[in-house]
C-alpha cells in the first residue's frame, strides 16, 4: 500500500506503468456523493438567500405574502441556475469544437 500526494492509501502502490488504478464503482460512489453534497449546499444557499429577502420577522406562520414571496424567490432561483448551466455546457461544447 502506498500513499498519493493527498495522504490517502492507495492499494497496491503505483501499478503497471506507473499509475494507480482507480475502481469504477468506487469512482461513481464518490461522483454521486460530490453531486449529493453540493445539491445540499444549494438549498441552504437557496433557503438563506429567500428567507432574508422574504421573511421580515419570524412568526407562528407563513402569511399569503410571504409564502408567495418564498415562492416566487425559489423559482427565479432556479431559473437563473438552468440559464447558467446551459451557457456553461454551451461554453464547454464551444471549447470542445476548438472555438473559444
Amino acid at each position: 500500500m502506498s500513499f498519493n500526494s493527498s495522504g490517502y492509501s492507495t492499494p497496491g502502490g503505483a501499478g503497471a506503468g506507473g499509475q494507480n488504478a482507480v475502481d469504477p464503482e468506487m469512482q461513481a460512489f464518490i461522483e454521486m456523493e460530490a453531486g449529493k453534497a453540493k445539491i445540499q449546499q444549494q438549498i441552504h444557499k437557496l433557503n438563506n438567500l429567500c428567507w432574508d429577502t422574504c421573511v421580515d420577522k419570524p412568526r407562528d406562520k407563513l402569511d399569503s405574502r410571504t409564502e408567495s414571496c418564498m415562492c416566487n424567490c425559489v423559482e427565479r432561483y432556479v431559473d437563473v441556475a438552468k440559464v447558467i448551466e446551459q451557457r456553461f455546457q454551451q461554453r464547454v461544447q464551444k471549447a470542445a469544437s476548438g472555438g473559444f
